[in-house]
């Protein structure tokens, strides 16, 4: 399921993807270079695709990268996680990063209430 923002995430979303098609289009070779990459580093190894986007999320909340946070929690969620996983994921966190961290917190607030509502309008 696809979670579809509300407040300033969708803005947030969306200035992303502008962001890779100017990146894409202006060098597609670095960027397919990148995109490979990526896709190397979250593909399941000693760790399953779940776990790896579990520490994507967390890393995304201590960088204080919205756009990460958007696009991790929707991957987790994806990859099988559940709400109490997430949880914990922002418990450690916050206990890495502090205060500064700890706001961040905020939006994957915003992205669960919108995915519990996405479930139970489901149900």
């Amino acid at each position: 399921m696809t979670i579809h923002y509300e407040g300033d995430m969708p803005d947030t979303m969306e200035d992303l993807k502008q962001g890779v098609r100017m990146m894409r289009g202006a060098d597609p070779k670095t960027w397919e270079a990148w995109a490979k990459f990526v896709d190397a580093s979250l593909a399941p190894s000693a760790l399953d695709r779940k776990t790896k986007e579990l520490v994507a999320l967390g890393m995304s909340i201590t960088a204080q990268c919205k756009y990460c946070v958007g696009v991790h929690l929707q991957k987790c969620l994806d990859a099988g996680a559940s709400e109490p996983e997430v949880i914990d994921v922002c418990h450690v966190a916050m206990a890495m990063g502090g205060g500064p961290a700890m706001t961040y917190i905020s939006e994957v607030h915003k992205a669960l209430e919108l995915y519990r509502e996405k479930q139970e309008q489901l149900a």
